[in-house]
C-alpha cells in the first residue's frame, strides 16, 4: 500500500478521521482539521466520497462534544485528575476556556469550533453552566455539520483547483483554514479576559 498516492489511502482516511476528530474534543493540538481536509482533497481525486467524509467528521465531532459536555455537566472532571495525562488535559481545558471565553450561548456552541480551542472551551463551559442537554446536542450537531462541510470543502476546493497531489492540496487547505481560524480567534479573544471565568474551582493536583 503506497500511502503517498490517493489510491493508496482509499477508505483508510475514514479510520483516521474518527479518532482524530474525537481526540480533538479534549486535546485541541490533535490535527483533526488536517485529517478532514485531506479527506476532501482525496475526494477531489475521486478516491473517496466527499459526503461520507463530511458525515464521518460531523458524527465524530458531535460525539466528542457530547463526551466533554457530559463530563463537566455531571461534575466528573475530577476523574481526569487521577492520571498525569488527565491533569494536563484538565488544565488545558481551563486554559482553553480562558482564551476562548466562557460563553455557553447556542450561537457560541455552534460557531466557536471554528477558532483554535473554541470547541473544547464551549463544550466544557456549557456543561459547567448546566445548559440543556437537548439544546447542546442539537447545536453541537449543527456546528459539527457546518465545521465538517467547511473542512471537507477546503480540501476539495484546493484539490480541484490546484490539480496538485492530494497531500499538497491538503497542506494548502490546512494553511488557509489555519490563517482564517487565527484571525477569527484573535478578534474574539481580544474581547475576552485571559482568566478562566468558570465557576468550577481549578483545584488540580500538581504533577509529581
Amino acid at each position: 500500500m503506497d500511502m503517498s498516492t490517493a489510491e493508496g489511502w482509499g477508505a483508510a482516511i475514514y479510520l483516521w478521521i474518527i479518532p482524530m476528530v474525537l481526540g480533538d474534543a479534549v486535546f485541541p493540538p490533535v490535527p483533526s482539521e488536517m485529517a478532514v481536509i485531506t479527506g476532501g482533497a482525496l475526494a477531489a481525486e475521486g478516491t473517496v466520497n466527499p459526503w461520507l467524509v463530511g458525515l464521518v467528521a460531523a458524527s465524530a465531532s458531535w460525539l466528542g462534544d457530547i463526551v466533554v459536555f457530559q463530563l463537566f455537566k455531571r461534575r466528573l472532571s475530577h476523574v481526569l485528575d487521577r492520571w498525569r495525562w488527565g491533569r494536563r488535559v484538565h488544565r488545558g481545558i481551563h486554559e482553553a476556556i480562558a482564551k476562548a471565553g466562557r460563553s455557553s450561548t447556542y450561537g457560541a456552541i455552534i460557531g466557536a469550533r471554528f477558532i483554535p480551542g473554541g470547541r473544547l472551551a464551549t463544550s466544557a463551559a456549557a456543561g459547567i453552566a448546566d445548559v440543556s442537554a437537548r439544546g447542546f446536542s442539537l447545536c453541537a450537531a449543527l456546528g459539527g455539520m457546518l465545521w465538517a462541510v467547511w473542512q471537507t470543502g477546503l480540501g476539495y476546493f484546493a484539490g480541484s483547483t490546484t490539480k496538485l497531489p492530494f497531500w499538497a492540496s491538503s497542506l494548502i487547505g490546512v494553511g488557509a483554514g489555519l490563517v482564517i481560524g487565527i484571525v477569527v480567534g484573535v478578534i474574539v479573544t481580544r474581547r475576552r479576559g485571559n482568566r478562566s471565568p468558570v465557576d468550577e474551582p481549578l483545584d488540580i493536583p500538581p504533577e509529581p
